[in-house]
């Protein structure tokens, strides 16, 4: 097999689904800080979005089943602590993502700017914690439904 190159190794990237928000991938979470060949091993770098969580044995078990699957013998996954993750890293195409699946995307000025539901700006905080600690749990004065906000990092 012909040694793919590193931008056919970043699409394939670009298909694997966050496993704790499926409609947003690896790559648009910003998370996969680098991929560069080292000889005959292929090397990717991964940052999680905070040390303690949970889904990086998974993350790091989907980008090896995806990469073998696509012939990748040599492989070597990297993690990445310092500069820590930020949401600053996410893309923009993420943060859409985001929102059309009803998750309020990461702003600067610490809270949702619109209901991702129904557009409302009538908004009130439940709980600093929502579904996975990345997230708070937030809800429209307008629609009366709750909803998640990707906290900023």
């Amino acid at each position: 097999m012909t040694r793919p190159g590193v931008e056919q190794v970043w699409e394939w990237l670009g298909e694997i689904p966050d496993p704790e928000i499926p409609a947003i991938t690896l790559t648009d979470l910003g998370i996969i800080r680098d991929v560069a060949w080292q000889e005959d091993t292929l090397v990717v770098t991964v940052t999680p979005t905070y040390s303690g969580c949970p889904a990086t044995s998974l993350i790091n078990m989907e980008i090896e089943t995806a990469l073998r699957s696509h012939g990748i013998e040599k492989l070597e996954l990297k993690r990445q602590l310092s500069p820590a993750w930020t949401t600053d890293w996410m893309t923009e195409e993420g943060r859409a993502k985001l929102e059309a699946y009803g998750i309020a995307p990461p702003r600067p000025a610490g809270g949702p700017e619109r209901c991702p539901r129904c557009g409302g700006t009538t908004l009130e905080k439940l709980s600093q914690f929502g579904s996975t600690p990345c997230k708070a749990q937030w809800r429209c004065r307008d629609c009366l439904e709750p909803f998640d906000y990707f906290k900023c990092i």
